[in-house]
């Protein structure tokens, strides 16, 4: 079995930044890199939400049979 190496975090940002300025260039890149994360919804809502859409009957006949 191999034993896993980690790059250290400066290591893996350049080479990071190097392989998205190849691909996109360089205006593409930062704007990649500045594209805003969607905002996570808050677990109790979110699972509120879900509970919404689930069919009560079958959720429960699909947990206790």
């Amino acid at each position: 079995m191999k034993i896993a190496k980690y790059m250290d975090e400066e290591a893996v940002i350049k080479k990071g930044m190097e392989a998205l300025i190849k691909e996109l260039g360089p205006v593409e890149a930062i704007r990649f890199i500045n594209i805003p994360r969607k905002k996570r919804m808050e677990s109790v809502k979110r699972h509120r939400e879900w509970q919404k859409l689930i069919d009560k009957e079958k959720f429960f006949d699909e947990i206790f049979t």
